[in-house]
């Protein structure tokens, strides 16, 4: 009667036929056969593949991680020793890995983009900044037309970016004063606009 091998004797002798499998391909490429990548591939594609997209979430993505992990393999079969760890093993943790850079890099791309877009200034619209610029020039007229003390204490402050105490002190007056002689000019260039059709929110 022919005894049958038990359940542990099966399991050893395909984990025995799959390694010495593993090191004759691990030869062959080494040796640069290409058919041994084409083998491992089928072997392993669906696997790696499934992992991949599993980490990332997109097709395409774990499409170009799972080229990569056999281009890998391929460029440095030398490293692959069989002894130290199942092939299989080997090609999950490289598609694991390049799956966590690619979600790295998206996320960093993301915020790069997040920043980007909250310090990009606006393109203002040709008609809003002709607006502005006949508003500033406007503006610069009536200021022109101000008694000169009104005048000199609202260049210095709007024009020359002074404080209140800063204007008192170059002109030699209380800052009281100061501020009692810009709210004045600044309400008769309100007025005056006013009367040609311009509003001045910051007055």
């Amino acid at each position: 009667m022919i005894q049958r091998p038990g359940r542990d004797e099966e399991v050893a002798m395909v984990e025995t036929a799959s390694g010495a499998w593993e090191v004759a391909v691990r030869d062959r490429l080494v040796a640069r056969d290409h058919t041994a990548l084409t083998e491992l591939y089928d072997q392993f594609g669906s696997y790696v593949f499934g992992l991949a997209a599993r980490v990332i979430g997109d097709r395409h993505a774990a499409e170009d991680v799972t080229q990569e992990v056999f281009l890998l393999v391929w460029e440095r079969s030398e490293a692959f020793e069989p002894g130290r760890g199942r092939l299989g093993t080997v090609l999950g943790t490289l598609a694991h890995r390049r799956a966590v850079d690619v979600i790295r890099r998206e996320e960093a791309r993301r915020r790069r983009a997040a920043r980007d877009a909250a310090t990009m200034v606006p393109i203002p619209d040709v008609g809003e900044l002709a607006m502005a610029i006949v508003t500033a020039e406007q503006v610069r007229a009536e200021v022109d037309r101000l008694p000169r003390e009104q005048r000199e204490a609202i260049e210095l402050a709007y024009f020359g970016g002074r404080t209140y105490r800063q204007v008192a002190e170059e002109l030699g007056i209380p800052e009281g004063t100061a501020k009692s002689r810009m709210r004045i000019g600044l309400a008769r260039i309100a007025q005056a606009l006013a009367a040609q059709g311009v509003d001045l929110a910051w007055t």
